[in-house]
């Protein structure tokens, strides 16, 4: 007895040198003479191993689950003892015994083959580092310098640690990402712009009016072209240019007359949800209330596109559960896929999440969990993308379909309140503005700290790739419908009437109220089922 506890004791501090805490449970059942050193090896391939268990060992050998989280599976079996949100570690515990790996993602998109992906983001298990960060970040600049080089004035572009220290006057032209902007002491606006190859000062006179209000709106991390004149380690800007939309985008217009209607903020559980508007707008799409004309309009709609906010949520700010008429996240699903099951099922629903719904909040959100929103799911009409999504939908032999950019908006609060124009022209009753304004930048948050991000391996999910025919978004609670370079840009309205939380913030909703839009003519209407 007491050379085998001699020995438990040998394997603990081992463990411990190597870092690693060892779990009562595998001490007392394993054999380690045979096993141990090829142990240690292997586990010193996983970094965020903490907790070395019964369970860990059973699956060392296994490839597919390198990037694990172990540290989250510890602190779920802590839970799971204390018997509170048990389903969490049999999750974990079902994902390892491969009884169902997604269950701790989200279930795979329902995608009909008349819809495709233009951008798509995978979620990827993995940690994120500073190096994720620098890679997103440069392969957003070269995404978009590919787009500022169709540029006749940035054909000659250079690179910027070829101006440094060059104290000559000669024409040049630039292509950085904005690191800081201020005013000099003569009122000058004064940027920092980085390239790859280094940084330089650029300077916006404040005697050139055309380019001092362009300079008022400029944001942090957008990258944009500069040319100009050039000192030493500073250019003086004569020109600035933006990634921006072609202005010979094709305004696209189907074939057949149908429709597509936007949703947007539903917030099913909120104790300020609208029943009797929306149960209204139930009647209305199936046929059962309205004139002829307007029953003969839902009868013609093929696509819904739902942008996020399905539910209230809970826990989204402080004092909410006094708001709250269903006060379980898992009911609220359920009470809103009674609601939109009540919708014709030839009707395709395409569903984000937002920043309520039951995903992460950093961006890009993957499509909703399917254990706590499985209602939502099972709807038979139902697609479920993520945040933000870009697809291309109603495409045939004879026509190349419609490319609709969908984004909750989350970003949106930021522009609001940092670019002047659009503070000063209404902030947050400005989506379109603000809209306008990502279209022309080429990304759904060109400001980093705008809002939560989380770095994707491969490419940047918030990035504009190519010209849009409809940039369909919510979250302000503001119905809107405008054109920029044939780009038709519509902001969802809602459903619920403004909560403590919203007026606080400054946010007053447009409730009850649906934009549609004939694709084959392009027109926007918007049909009110308010009181």
């Amino acid at each position: 007895m007491e050379k085998s506890n001699k020995k438990s004791q040998y394997y603990i501090e081992k463990f411990i040198e190597k870092g690693f805490l060892i779990s009562p449970d595998i001490i007392k059942k394993k054999n380690w003479d045979n096993s141990f050193e090829n142990i240690l090896i292997k586990l010193s391939k996983k970094k965020d191993l903490l907790v070395f268990s019964n369970y860990v060992d059973k699956f060392l050998i296994k490839e597919n689950i390198n990037n694990f989280n172990w540290l989250e599976m510890e602190k779920s079996k802590a839970l799971y003892e204390k018997q509170k949100k048990k389903d969490i570690y049999t999750n974990f515990l079902d994902f390892l015994n491969n009884q169902h790996e997604k269950s701790l993602l989200v279930e795979k998109e329902k995608i009909p083959e008349d819809i495709s992906y233009i951008n798509k983001y995978t979620e990827s298990i993995k940690k994120r580092d500073i190096q994720d960060f620098i890679n997103i970040f440069n392969e957003r600049y070269n995404n978009i310098k590919r787009i500022l080089l169709n540029r006749r004035e940035l054909q000659g572009v250079n690179s910027i640690s070829r101006l440094q220290n060059k104290s000559d006057r000669q024409s040049v032209a630039i292509i950085g990402m904005v690191t800081s902007k201020r005013l000099t002491k003569n009122k000058h606006l004064m940027l920092r712009l980085e390239d790859p190859t280094g940084e330089i000062n650029v300077l916006i006179n404040k005697n050139r009016s055309d380019l001092s209000s362009i300079g008022q709106d400029i944001v942090l991390d957008e990258i944009m072209g500069i040319t100009g004149t050039s000192g030493r380690n500073i250019i003086f800007a004569d020109n600035v240019l933006f990634p921006d939309l072609p202005s010979y985008s094709e305004l696209k217009r189907s074939p057949e007359e149908s429709y597509l209607l936007i949703l947007s903020d539903l917030h099913v559980g909120s104790g300020n949800f609208m029943k009797e508007e929306f149960n209204r707008f139930l009647k209305w799409i199936n046929g059962k209330v309205g004139n002829k004309d307007q029953k003969e309009l839902a009868s013609k709609i093929t696509h819904i596109i739902i942008l996020g906010d399905l539910v209230e949520g809970v826990g989204i700010y402080p004092g909410q559960e006094k708001e709250l008429e269903i006060v379980d996240i898992v009911d609220q699903y359920k009470n809103c896929a009674e609601l939109l099951a009540k919708i014709p099922k030839n009707i395709k629903l395409l569903i984000i999440p937002g920043n309520h719904d039951a995903v992460r909040l950093a961006e890009p959100q993957p499509p909703l969990f399917k254990d706590l929103a499985k209602p939502i799911w099972e709807l038979p009409n139902a697609i479920n993308l993520g945040n933000p999504a870009f697809i291309n939908i109603m495409s045939t032999d004879k026509f190349p379909g419609f490319d609709l950019l969908l984004y909750h908006g989350y970003s949106f609060i930021y522009y609001a309140e940092n670019v002047d124009s659009i503070r000063q022209k209404g902030g947050l009753d400005r989506v379109d503005l603000i809209m306008k304004f990502l279209l022309q930048k080429r990304h759904l948050a060109p400001t980093h700290s705008s809002n939560m991000y989380i770095p994707h391996t491969d490419n940047d999910p918030l990035l504009i790739s190519k010209s849009p025919d409809f940039f369909l978004t919510g979250h302000l609670h503001k119905c809107i419908a405008a054109n920029y370079k044939n780009t038709t840009m519509i902001s969802g309205s809602c459903w619920e009437s403004d909560t403590s939380y919203m007026k606080k913030m400054g946010v007053k909703g447009e409730p009850a109220r649906v934009p549609i839009v004939n694709l084959k003519t392009r027109k926007v209407k918007i049909l009110r089922f308010e009181k």
